[in-house]
């Protein structure tokens, strides 16, 4: 094995990637295998994780599909159980549950806000908890990656609720990232800049494209396995060792300039 290969390398370890089913976890659970990483695809939508651990398999790697609402315990904790009874342990958690919306803030009903804050914010901080406890309980470290937003700050125009949420991200990751770095439970998050899927491209409109690449020096969008090297990074225990509590942009340089 070469140095980089070593550097990098997650033979052993078992990730859970929330939100696995969508494009950019997808492919995060797929650059994990790669890495050598076993991974537990968990999804609300069943189907969906199918398909990314079918992909995952594809590229020789072991994995298990797993249905979960991210807003429940319950559901955290026997989604858990299900990953130690199949690998007897868990080393990484990928936290990318989200939604979004472009509702203008006058409209914005309780309902949506609680909604979006359930989904994005209060479902990684169930996660960390459950997930969170048993990699300090097993004592051997382990790595939380939250995925935050450029959104987080300064949030973006037209999606409050999505914004605050990923600024809640943010903190909760520095929190955690203080309180367990004795235990080598290192918690970063991952601030993707625009990738357009699923959830955002509804509200792309012309004149917000050309706003988005105005602003991003790279004058392009990402790609989803533009994020692959950062969560390979972060989850290397030889790599990032002394990494936590950080927020890692991969934006293109969005958040590098204002005019």
């Amino acid at each position: 094995m070469s140095f980089v290969e070593e550097l990098y390398s997650l033979d052993g370890r078992v990730a859970a990637v929330i939100g696995g089913g969508g494009v950019l976890a997808g492919e995060m659970a797929r650059g994990l295998a790669k890495a050598g990483a076993n991974i537990a695809v968990l999804d609300l939508n069943l189907e969906n994780a199918e398909k990314t651990a079918e992909s995952v398999r594809g590229v020789g790697g072991e994995a298990i599909a797993v249905s979960v609402d991210a807003t429940k315990k319950t559901d955290l904790e026997a989604s858990l159980d299900t990953i130690l009874d199949t690998w007897g342990r868990i080393d990484i958690l990928v936290n990318a549950p989200g939604i979004n919306s472009a509702t203008p803030f006058f409209d914005i009903a309780e309902e949506e806000w609680d909604r979006i804050m359930n989904v994005n914010l209060k479902s990684m901080f169930l996660a960390c908890q459950v997930y969170g406890r048993k990699m300090v309980d097993q004592g051997e470290g382990g790595s939380i990656i939250n995925i935050s937003s450029a959104s987080s700050g300064p949030p973006l125009s037209k999606v409050f609720t999505y914004s605050v949420s990923k600024a809640g991200v943010n903190n909760l990751t520095q929190y955690l990232a203080r309180e367990w770095a004795t235990a080598r439970v290192r918690v970063n998050a991952l601030a993707p800049g625009f990738l357009p899927a699923e959830q955002n491209r509804k509200i792309l409109t012309e004149e917000r494209i050309a706003d988005i690449m105005r602003h991003t020096p790279m004058k392009r969008y990402g790609e989803p396995e533009e994020l692959v090297g950062a969560v390979v990074w972060l989850s290397s225990e030889k790599a990032a060792s002394f990494v936590t509590g950080a927020l890692i942009r991969v934006d293109g340089g969005y958040t590098a300039m204002t005019i």
